[in-house]
């Protein structure tokens, strides 16, 4: 399986079915070939398997878009009344007929064509695509190098998005940040006091159509009753406890009021699962997604509230019967025709996850993938409201070494409001919210350096504060920019947008992989054998550097988490007592803790921090390696991992090329593909350092688990007494734990590692070998082809330089 195959499973939610198409050894190239009964085959389960044929349906339709603008010049050749078709040519030897050994041949690569209209990036990938696919259709695999090349160019396929998390607390103007950032006043409803996000939402570009869309993603059935069983089983416990209006019981009532009004009190769950109380989304029942269509951004705010927003009674809203909030896992909002949505999705997020399993799972997933998070608060509280520095707080090892976050944005909202401003002059006022924001900026940068477990994964140079007022922008009244940032924002989306690497990497590649056609064609050269072995040479004293390096970084946290190991047994048992004898005022704590081992250690509580026992047992195992692990494994793309060794890996073929003339092609195709295999190292480290770094935690909780389901089975009196007794015992048991949860740390450090020696020797060797190794083979004249490439290379080369 390629990262083609597992970037869908994983953009289609798959993830589950890697396993099955890995041992099926299914590439692009035969993905595109499956039909329904091999899918079936691949995923047996129905729901799974109609999701991917649904998605499979779309990306052969787009695939087929795609080639039709391929053939479209083939076509115009084909309708017309000359015999032969003609290429102009470079090559010094005039012009010169195709040769049409099948009908793969008859594709044409575009003409050149000016479009001034479009960004120079735009005009010169869609065209060296163009290029390369009219080449990858020429390509036969008749032999090693031939299949080699097709592979390479189907590898250089990229496609960059951006993920922003958005958090804050309700009220702090999420929804009306994001309107006013994007220039979208109506699309995600805001300004009601009672009524808030209830969802994630997931706000992108429609690539595919000019209409305003929502993709709503439900939770199973299956879910929904074992939450709807959980929760009675709560609500039976407690019929005679005084509630507490922050507690479950609060939390458990507005959800089941909102999707059943009041029918659903005295009901069994079984009953509560009757289809009439679903018919208005009959997709809940039958697993399947439900998608709004509308031509307005207004229109589709309108019917999305009741799938997004608690419930309302202001406005529009007090005409909504149902709030399906509850069974919705994520809500995906696509804006046509918008340039700040082009490579960048901006997800609306809840503070600290959610109590639904999957909705949970998804919530990690979009963090860890954030490469910038945006903590949004009201400006006149910003200090004092502490909520804001919480999320931050609870989400930064997520975000931070457990992600790949590189910015953190503290965005202060309601800029334009400011205390007794009616007395002054407009001049004054604008003084005085210049001068209340810059006092505001200075406050949060303070802040920020005290908070010392923020501080253990970001540098205060990862971290910038806005002050904003969407209000005004979406006036159009337009203020001095110290008065609202709104379109620094905007240009820092642009900035992500920016597609000139990701472009330059495509072209990069495809001159290389035409300069090696190329080259090939190039009989008798006699130095390949002499370069070759210089090659071989050089690449394995930059193993060795690379090696060295990794080996010195896996000593390094092997002493670090054993004294991390160390600390832990020492001071284990007091972090347990404190929490485990912890009073809570106004309500009983044993129904604290009986929902947090129902939940494996882990506690969303609507207010407040969440409540994590397996972190809290891995705390000095993490304390002990966060600063190692962030300088070892950087979040910014300009760093690399091991101390920058991957990026200096080179086999030197610049020098190479001032003595070997003659395998000048070959080297230029070697020197883009340790490019590439660099480039696609360092964003496989970025993923998989995450399961390196949470694999602590995760461990500590398979070993918890036996005692949380021990602890959640007591009923009746001495239960909360029998919950700590049975956790404590079991902690005291096994507290070889933290020993086991640093080996599990350092085999997945050392798979890594290896994994990343094999795949920069094997792919190297594998490009050594089939560039100046493989004689004798028949591949079609690309001269041409090469040519337009170059071009565009050196245009995209020269536009770097004035950047």
């Amino acid at each position: 399986m390629d990262d083609f195959v597992r970037n869908k499973l994983t953009e289609w939610d798959l993830q589950k079915w890697m396993d099955k198409f890995e041992d099926e050894e299914i590439t692009e190239e035969s993905f595109y070939e499956l039909n329904d009964e091999l899918i079936d085959k691949l995923i047996p389960k129905v729901g799974p398997g109609l999701k991917f044929k649904k998605r499979f349906k779309q990306l052969k339709e787009k695939q087929s878009a795609n080639e039709e603008t391929v053939n479209l010049s083939a076509k115009e050749q084909e309708d017309a009344p000359e015999l032969d078709r003609v290429l102009p040519s470079t090559s010094g030897k005039g012009k010169r007929k195709f040769d049409l050994p099948d009908e793969s041949s008859k594709l044409q690569p575009p003409a050149k064509r000016q479009r001034s209209s479009q960004p120079l990036e735009a005009i010169v990938l869609s065209d060296v695509k163009n290029i390369m696919k009219f080449v990858h259709a020429r390509l036969h695999e008749k032999d090693k190098l031939s299949a080699f090349l097709k592979k390479k160019i189907s590898d250089l396929e990229t496609d960059k998005r951006e993920l922003v998390g958005v958090f804050g607390k309700t009220g702090a103007g999420k929804s009306s940040l994001i309107n006013a950032i994007i220039e979208e006043k109506n699309l995600l409803p805001s300004g009601s006091v009672s009524a808030c996000t209830s969802v994630m939402i997931k706000v992108e570009a429609n690539m595919q159509g000019s209409n305003y869309e929502a993709d709503i993603e439900f939770i199973t059935p299956e879910e929904w009753k074992d939450e709807l069983w959980s929760s009675h089983q709560f609500l039976g416990d407690n019929e005679d406890c005084e509630m507490d209006v922050d507690n479950d019981y609060h939390d458990i009532s507005e959800k089941f009021s909102a999707l059943y009004g009041e029918e659903w009190k005295g009901k069994s769950s079984e009953d509560l699962m009757d289809g009439k109380y679903f018919r208005e989304i009959p997709e809940f029942l039958q697993g399947r997604r439900k998608i709004l269509s509308c031509e307005s951004a207004k229109e589709l705010s309108a019917r999305c509230v009741k799938y997004t927003r608690s419930d309302s009674k202001q406005g529009n809203d007090k005409d909504v019967k149902k709030w399906y909030w509850p069974l919705v896992k994520c809500v995906t909002v696509r804006v046509p025709n918008n340039d700040f949505l082009q490579h960048v999705t901006l997800v609306d997020l809840p503070g600290n996850g959610d109590r639904n399993k999957s909705r949970d799972k998804m919530w990690k997933q979009i963090v860890e993938n954030c490469s910038t998070v945006w903590i949004v608060t009201e400006i006149n509280r910003v200090i004092a409201e502490k909520e804001a520095w919480e999320i931050l707080e609870s989400a930064s090892s997520y975000i931070g070494n457990g992600g790949e976050c590189r910015q953190i944005l503290f965005i202060c909202t309601k800029s334009d409001h400011i205390e007794d401003s009616d007395d002054h002059s407009a001049a004054q006022r604008r003084d005085l919210i210049v001068k209340r924001n810059m006092q505001v900026k200075d406050e949060v940068r303070k802040e920020f350096s005290r908070l010392h477990k923020i501080k253990k994964h970001f540098t205060v140079d990862h971290f910038k504060v806005f002050t904003v007022s969407s209000k005004e922008f979406l006036k159009k009244k337009r203020l001095n920019a110290d008065e609202t940032e709104i379109p620094k924002l905007q240009q820092f989306l642009q900035d992500l947008n920016d597609c000139h690497s990701e472009t330059f990497n495509y072209v990069s590649g495809a001159y290389g992989i035409l300069s090696l056609i190329q080259g090939a064609n190039c009989r008798g050269v006699a130095s390949k054998k002499h370069v070759c072995g210089e090659l071989e040479r050089t690449m394995s004293q930059q193993l060795t550097q690379v090696a060295k390096a990794m080996a010195e970084a896996y000593r390094t946290f092997e002493r670090c988490l054993s004294k991390g190991v160390e600390s832990s047994i020492c001071s284990y048992g007091q972090k347990l007592k404190t929490f485990l004898y912890y009073r809570k005022k106004g309500s009983a704590f044993h129904w604290t803790l009986k929902r947090v081992v129902q939940s494996g250690g882990i506690y969303k509580q609507k207010k407040g921090k969440q409540i994590n026992i397996n972190m809290m047992l891995a705390s000095y195992l993490m304390d002990s390696i966060d600063e190692d692990f962030r300088k070892t494994f950087p979040n910014e793309v300009k760093c690399s991992a091991f101390n920058g060794v991957i990026e200096t890996f080179s086999l030197n073929t610049d020098f190479l090329n001032k003595y070997h003339k003659d395998v000048e092609l070959q080297l230029r195709f070697l020197k883009t593909e340790e490019e590439k295999i660099k480039a696609k190292l360092n964003k496989i480290i970025r993923t998989q350092k995450k399961d390196v770094y949470n694999s602590v935690t995760q461990k500590i909780k398979e070993i918890m688990e036996e005692s949380y389901i021990k602890a959640a089975a007591f009923r009746g009196p001495g239960t909360l007494n029998n919950m700590r007794e049975t956790i404590e015992r079991h902690v005291h048991s096994n507290k070889n734990m933290f020993e086991r949860a640093k080996n599990t740390m350092l085999e997945k450090l050392n798979a890594l590692m290896q994994y990343i020696l094999e795949t920069l020797q094997k792919t190297m060797m594998e490009s050594i070998e089939l560039s100046l190794k493989t004689d004798n083979c028949s591949l079609p004249d690309f001269s041409t082809e090469l040519s337009m490439v170059k071009e565009n290379y050196d245009k995209l080369k020269n536009s770097a330089v004035v950047r």
